[in-house]
């Protein structure tokens, strides 16, 4: 299965990289994690909404046909980490590649969250974007790891 990290953003700080690419790192070899970064649409001389439909467009251009949608949203479903096992048990056994998205600093167009097979949310307070990425590696992680009985899990 191929996972995708969407996440609108560039230059992030060091500590973000080197968070991302170590459990990207550690991801079994059926389940890479594939990071996708999506400039910003610059705010000056343009409209709020007319930012986000141009990071929408570029958003919606690399997804894979046929992907699961994961947008992540503070308003989305809250699983735990064996509910988001399920769901990438789920993913895996589809066969289709799952894409996850972070908006940037002005949100997400509601046309990429309406599209989204699921919206989830990794806390009820807002993340920076940076740490929303490194949360949701390690995440991805560690419900691949309770999928695979590795002891990286440990809590119940």
């Amino acid at each position: 299965m191929k996972l995708l990290v969407v996440a609108v953003g560039e230059r992030v700080q060091q500590w973000v990289s080197a968070g991302f690419e170590e459990y990207a790192r550690r991801m079994p070899r059926e389940a890479r994690i594939e990071l996708i970064e999506i400039r910003p649409q610059r705010r000056t001389g343009k409209n709020a909404q007319q930012a986000l439909r141009h990071e929408r467009d570029r958003i919606l251009a690399v997804l894979p046909a046929g992907c699961t949608r994961v947008v992540l949203d503070e308003q989305g479903e809250a699983l735990d980490t064996r509910g988001l096992a399920r769901f990438l048990s789920r993913c895996l056994a589809s066969g289709r590649p799952a894409a996850f998205v972070i908006g940037g600093a002005g949100g997400l167009h509601p046309d990429v969250k309406r599209e989204a097979d699921l919206l989830l949310s990794l806390s009820p307070m807002t993340l920076p974007h940076g740490l929303a990425r490194v949360v949701l590696a390690e995440q991805l992680y560690r419900s691949l790891t309770l999928l695979r009985g590795h002891p990286y899990h440990r809590g119940d």
